[in-house]
């Protein structure tokens, strides 16, 4: 199969070109310089020259806070990005993945998220995540959506590679205790991600690592502990306690209803990829 993968040069773009690698697949990897997802007639030139059978969209806009004040730009890459890839898609013949998140939920609810929750974004980045995903369906039948959260991964700046980095400079920690999501490891992200692309499961996924969840403080120590790093210095604080820009969801915890139901089996616990992160160099 020719894949396409957009935001290559991203923790789970990178690691996804890897995987799809790996299985046999012919891989087309571009980054922001070689195709801008927010440039529509940039994506038809592309997708009709190149005419992949799948297009895996990694590439995003994920400053949270930075959203608030750059709106155009989070509309752009995360609303009208998928909705340009997915456009193309439908023209050539061929079918979309792309990546949303757990924030398209408000964090009202005290359990787990399915696919069949309803959405209520409360900050720019999750509203235009929201609106990528309809965009995305609107313009393509065979989109995939695949939300996920608390990524983590070599080489990313992701919550947990910050909390390590400070941890082994010595710096102070702090730690929400009162907000829950559920951690996803990028590789195994990616590994699902070449799934859906090679069975072309349309409609929407939520795809984290297996486990009950955790808070960011938990997240924090079992990283620290896997790293064979001191927790003793973490400060917990409440996440009302901070001053951002943006709104967080209290809980975003996902459960992968409809990835069971489709006959893939449930990632590594998000210990156990936490494990696999921590040996690497």
């Amino acid at each position: 199969m020719k894949i396409l993968v957009t935001g290559a040069a991203g923790m789970v773009g990178r690691a996804t070109v890897q995987n799809a690698l790996s299985r046999g697949h012919v891989v087309l990897a571009t980054i922001h310089g070689a195709l801008d997802i927010a440039d529509a007639q940039a994506v038809d030139r592309f997708l009709d020259r190149e005419r992949p059978e799948a297009v895996i969209n990694c590439a995003a806009f994920i400053d949270v806070d930075g959203s608030e004040s750059r709106p155009e730009v989070a509309f752009a890459v995360n609303a009208h990005g998928p909705e340009n890839l997915a456009r193309a898609c439908a023209a050539n013949g061929g079918r979309l993945v792309t990546i949303s998140t757990d924030y398209v939920f408000d964090g009202k609810k005290e359990g787990f998220y399915t696919q069949n929750d309803a959405v209520g974004p409360q900050g720019v980045y999750a509203r235009a995540k929201v609106r990528g995903e309809q965009l995305a369906r609107a313009a393509c039948p065979r989109t995939t959506i695949v939300r996920s959260g608390w990524i983590f991964g070599a080489q990313g700046k992701n919550f947990l590679s910050q909390v390590l980095d400070k941890a082994r400079r010595g710096e102070p920690l702090k730690a929400i205790h009162d907000a829950y999501g559920t951690p996803t490891y990028g590789p195994d992200l990616a590994q699902r991600l070449v799934d859906f692309a090679e069975r072309g499961l349309a409609g929407i996924y939520h795809v984290v690592n297996a486990g009950g969840g955790t808070s960011y403080a938990g997240f924090t120590q079992a990283a620290l502990q896997a790293a064979g790093l001191s927790a003793q210095s973490v400060e917990l604080v409440a996440q009302g306690s901070l001053e951002r820009p943006a709104p967080r969801p209290r809980n975003s915890r996902l459960a992968c209803v409809a990835s069971d139901k489709a006959g893939l089996s449930p990632l590594p616990h998000w210990t156990v990829a936490l494990a696999r992160f921590a040996k690497l160099p």
